[in-house]
């Protein structure tokens, strides 16, 4: 028996990789994560699955679904929404899996960001402007942010920001942004990127808290800061350059 984590992407159920497909038909158990994984992915499973929403189980239920298909031989295909590298709380289940000796796996997904910079359609790192991505998230709800990883310590930094869960606090964010980034520094806001609901507002430092409020947007979103959100005109990279020896 193996317990196969698997990255199931941002929403939309084609953005599922062909490895995740092909473990989620084959596994007899899938534990998914509620509201966050799209009903369309779970068609992938074979018919008879035994398929757990894990949104109200604490780690040592799911820890129990796990132990308890281990007993029975069966494999099982664990999902989680977006990448499991980042905020999956993936690793807590892997260290109890490790002192159980059940083996398992991981396979990537497609993370939000990605999806959400998709939906903007551009890139988020520009040739002499931002060459660096941070990842952070907003700790209002959730586990506090260790020393050195506040907003402000990030934004000195000055590259593309993209802060999840926190549309909640876009004032706050915004006014902790506008003294590193500027009032006139762009900024967007993807809601539910790549499902059929993706909700996209474009403004700035000064203006996104605004649109936020006035969309009435309180629904899982990905704010996205930066000067690389800006015209590209004059950003080309090397790598394409007429000048670089080939």
């Amino acid at each position: 028996m193996t317990a196969h984590f698997i990255g199931a992407g941002p929403g939309a159920p084609d953005l599922l990789t062909l490895r995740a497909r092909d473990l989620i038909a084959a596994s007899p158990v899938c534990l998914y994560a509620g509201a966050l994984v799209p009903p369309e992915i779970l068609a992938h499973c074979r018919p008879g699955a035994h398929v757990v929403d894990t949104q109200h189980l604490t780690l040592d239920q799911i820890v129990a679904e796990l132990r308890a298909a281990h007993e029975r031989g069966e494999d099982v295909a664990r999902l989680h929404s977006g990448d499991l590298s980042i905020w999956s709380a993936v690793g807590e289940q892997l260290r109890r899996l490790d002192a159980l000796g059940i083996p398992y796996t991981l396979t990537p997904g497609v993370p939000a960001f990605a999806a959400a910079a998709a939906a903007l359609g551009q890139e988020l790192t520009r040739p002499g402007v931002a060459q660096s991505l941070i990842l952070t998230r907003h700790a209002r709800r959730a586990t506090a942010l260790p020393a050195g990883e506040q907003l402000a310590d990030l934004a000195a930094h000055g590259t593309t920001l993209a802060i999840h869960l926190g549309t909640q606090a876009i004032d706050e964010i915004a006014a902790t942004l506008a003294p590193y980034y500027g009032d006139d520094c762009p900024a967007a806001v993807v809601a539910r990127a790549s499902w059929p609901d993706e909700e996209i507002l474009r403004g700035t430092v000064a203006t996104v808290a605004g649109q936020v409020e006035a969309a009435g947007l309180r629904r899982t979103a990905m704010i996205l800061v930066g000067p690389a959100l800006g015209d590209a005109r004059g950003c080309e990279s090397h790598l394409y350059s007429a000048h670089r020896a080939r």
